[in-house]
């Protein structure tokens, strides 16, 4: 589906690595490898804020026979970033994204870039930038978060900012919590997960008094549905319940789950925080299709009940938005993957909602999407 507003508002030549957390830590040449995945809020102001993910990779990470990639570490008041080398023998570099370390019983792996969090105020209807706000970026600041902090999600409930955010270590890949009362200075607050999770996101309203969010917690196997089910196994999104925003209890609903009759969805989580519409809480949410080695990423969306989230009232089975090769033709020299739209934030602007996404893991993307989008008449249950 094309859409009459469809553009890319940041990309990796915008970014001033001269004002990056790691300047003058490393003694090697940094570049920007990605700027996406952004979450997305409306500020007091009008304006609308992204919080973006910056992936920061070494120009050269493979030299003296070793692979090598960033790391944060306690040293003094603010920590450093220094360099982890792994003899080539060793490691699996077929993903662009990171690299596998072979031996072992299970799957471990380190980053080929680390991510730190960069806020950028753009126009009301998010297609101008406004300012770059550097002097407020999110960096690692613990050893829970070593290995970076990526792809945040915004939402406003009760008039407080909560972002969640995904903090990679070799401890944990946990999701945290920051919390801001203005959209602008962000506090840690705590670790809410302490599992992998990457899609947690909460949604812009409380029901029956409480806080509600979508998860998709990972492992590396999965039960089978009985045969002839129309359900298929694999990631899908559950939801957790909250009396504080801190402590979350799974909810007992299956949740949105992959169909067995596509492979279109065979991976999927969550994207924007669900918002509240006439008809119920709106989600736009990911399916990954299998293919190679990252897959095809599309965005999707369903409707849940206002009143009992876990209850999916419409869905519509064909996707909402694929990535746009057109957006990305003068980006073909930084080009790593392709075929992935990931959608992470989602903001009202009157007949349409302003959708902010990361376009092929590179560039932030904004979409105005029209309002009738979600009608009942588009709906196939």
């Amino acid at each position: 589906m094309s859409y009459a507003v469809d553009k890319l508002v940041l990309v990796p030549d915008d970014i001033d690595l001269s004002r990056s957390p790691l300047a003058g830590h490393l003694d090697a040449e940094t570049y920007v490898l990605g700027v996406f995945n952004p979450g997305l809020t409306r500020l007091p102001n009008g304006n609308l804020m992204m919080m973006v993910r910056v992936a920061e990779a070494l120009r050269r990470p493979v030299f003296d026979g070793n692979v090598h990639s960033i790391r944060w570490e306690e040293a003094g008041e603010n920590g450093r970033y220094v360099l982890d080398a792994w003899p080539l023998e060793h490691v699996d570099t077929s993903d662009p994204r990171k690299f596998l370390l072979r031996g072992g019983g299970w799957r471990v792996m380190a980053l080929t870039s680390l991510s730190w969090l960069l806020p950028v105020e753009l126009s009301p209807d998010g297609l101008e930038r406004v300012a770059v706000h550097y002097d407020r970026a999110i960096a690692p600041q613990g050893s829970w978060q070593c290995y970076g902090v990526e792809d945040a999600r915004i939402s406003q409930v009760d008039g407080r900012y909560l972002m969640t955010t995904c903090s990679v270590s070799p401890e944990r890949h946990s999701t945290t919590l920051y919390v801001s009362d203005d959209g602008y200075d962000w506090q840690f607050e705590d670790i809410l997960l302490d599992h992998q999770n990457k899609d947690m996101v909460i949604f812009e309203g409380r029901v029956d008094g409480a806080y509600w969010a979508q998860t998709r917690p990972l492992g590396d196997h999965y039960f089978a549905y009985p045969p002839g089910s129309e359900w298929r196994a694999g990631p899908s999104i559950k939801f957790a319940t909250s009396p504080d925003a801190l402590h979350w209890k799974p909810h007992l609903t299956a949740s949105i789950r992959p169909h067995s009759a596509t492979v279109a969805t065979a991976r999927m989580g969550g994207g924007t925080p669900p918002v509240l519409t006439d008809r119920g809480w709106l989600t736009l949410w990911h399916g990954v299709e299998p293919k190679e080695i990252v897959g095809i990423y599309r965005t999707y969306w369903s409707i849940l009940d206002r009143d009992d989230p876990g209850k999916i009232i419409a869905t519509e089975h064909a996707p909402l938005l694929e990535a746009n090769p057109k957006l990305t033709a003068d980006l073909e020299h930084q080009m790593y993957v392709r075929d992935v739209v990931f959608t992470t934030g989602i903001a009202d602007h009157g007949e349409v909602y302003v959708v902010a996404s990361g376009e092929a893991d590179l560039a932030c993307r904004i979409t105005h999407i029209p309002k009738s989008a979600f009608q009942e008449q588009h709906c196939s249950e």
